[in-house]
């Protein structure tokens, strides 16, 4: 199935904005264009904008998500860079996750 980018900006909530600046960042590279030069998203496109979404919210920066796009593109060889970019930001959301859990424990102590 194909998707305008008016259909995306409703299926994902992204403004056009924002698919603008990810392919201008390289973060879109696999969106094809149709014959007059119209972005043709298609479902797997979608699937990415839900991947890069969950990377952002995970704290990496836009240039770390277009590093990991390209090691994808680039196939198995990169599966060890990949593995270790998981890891590395599990390991930080895991002890931003632990800090959080401090602040709720002490919050809600001072609600009773």
């Amino acid at each position: 199935m194909s998707y305008s980018i008016g259909d995306v900006v409703k299926k994902t909530g992204l403004s056009a904005y924002t698919l603008r600046y990810y392919e201008k960042e390289g973060l879109l590279p696999f969106v094809k264009k149709n014959a007059s030069g119209v972005r043709a998203y298609s479902d797997e496109d979608l699937r990415w904008l839900t991947m890069i979404e969950c990377l952002k919210d995970s704290g990496l920066q836009i240039k770390e998500i277009r590093q990991y796009i390209e090691w994808f593109n680039e196939g198995d060889s990169t599966l060890s860079q990949r593995l270790s970019l998981f890891e590395n930001r599990r390991k930080i959301l895991e002890k931003e996750m632990a800090r959080l859990t401090v602040v709720m424990n002490k919050i809600r102590y001072k609600e009773l």
